[in-house]
């Protein structure tokens, strides 16, 4: 952690929904005049699109049916923990980016599901904001949670995480149904031991539970919309949160626990303005105070 050079990481799986989130925190951003770093967590993927087929396939033909983006060797931990530590000493690191895509990669003039050369962060942001799958993983090689200073986990359960998943990569990506239920399966080992420990480490979970019928994800017509949900906000120590002011500006939301408010998943945005604005200003006093 870091009082000069904070680091905000957001961390879901696939179909999280952790870029509508991101969204939220970019208009904080500009409102609060803050200027962060943004770090995609695809862009620490060891393998580019072309190398993870052949490694998929070279891991099928050995009998591995668990080889996923979610576990550690299809990953580089050691590069993102040193992204991590490295920005809170010096305020940089190094970084690049995974071309998702044809309008991504149009302006580098490569191949879509490339990367672009590593490269140093420009110099002078306030602080590193990173989103993607892993920006709490901890195992006994690494331990990328330790520094970060405001960890927030994206967790719908997982019939609705599936349901988005689903309709995000046939719709957008043009997967069948088998192709994408196969990847699920394949992901299943690590993502109970890659993923489900990082929302144990992080400072806020939001896990939106949808209220209408997901029992079968893999025939779901349509994605349950937030108005169809209801949002559990978990924090991991509830000392300082204004419980009071937040009920009141939240309608309809109740505490569940002593660390948990149940509000209707349309309010995600306001509830992450009004939780995550004080917030991201305390970070930004402390490090005022360090300059």
């Amino acid at each position: 952690m870091s009082a000069k050079h904070p680091v905000v990481a957001i961390t879901g799986s696939s179909g999280a929904g952790t870029t509508s989130v991101m969204r939220t925190f970019d208009s904080i951003f500009r409102r609060e005049g803050i200027d962060a770093a943004y770090v995609e967590g695809d862009s620490f993927h060891k393998f580019d699109r072309a190398g993870m087929k052949e490694e998929l396939a070279r891991a099928l033909s050995d009998g591995d049916h668990t080889f996923s983006h979610f576990g550690a060797e299809a990953n580089l931990f050691e590069d993102l923990e040193k992204l991590f530590r490295g920005y809170g000493e010096t305020g940089t690191g190094r970084v690049r980016k995974y071309l998702h895509d044809k309008e991504e990669a149009a302006p580098y003039d490569q191949e879509p599901g490339t990367f672009t050369p590593w490269e140093d962060l420009r110099p002078g942001t306030d602080l590193l904001f990173y989103e993607g799958l892993h920006g709490a993983v901890s195992n006994e090689q690494v331990d990328v949670a330790q520094y970060a200073d405001l960890l927030i986990g994206v967790v719908p359960v997982i019939n609705l995480e599936w349901t988005q998943k689903l309709h995000r990569d046939k719709d957008k990506r043009g997967y069948s149904t088998e192709a994408v239920t196969e990847t699920i399966l394949r992901r299943m080992h690590d993502y109970v031991n890659f993923m489900c420990p990082q929302f144990s480490r992080t400072h806020v979970n939001f896990q939106r539970v949808p209220v209408v019928d997901t029992s079968n994800p893999f025939v779901a017509r349509t994605i349950p919309t937030p108005d169809e949900s209801m949002l559990v906000i978990r924090f991991a120590d509830p000392h300082g949160i204004d419980f009071p002011y937040l009920l009141s500006m939240l309608h309809d939301s109740f505490m569940s626990r002593s660390n948990t408010i149940v509000c209707p998943g349309g309010k995600m945005d306001l509830a992450m303005q009004l939780i995550f604005t004080p917030m991201l200003l305390r970070l930004m006093e402390r490090r005022g105070r360090t300059r």
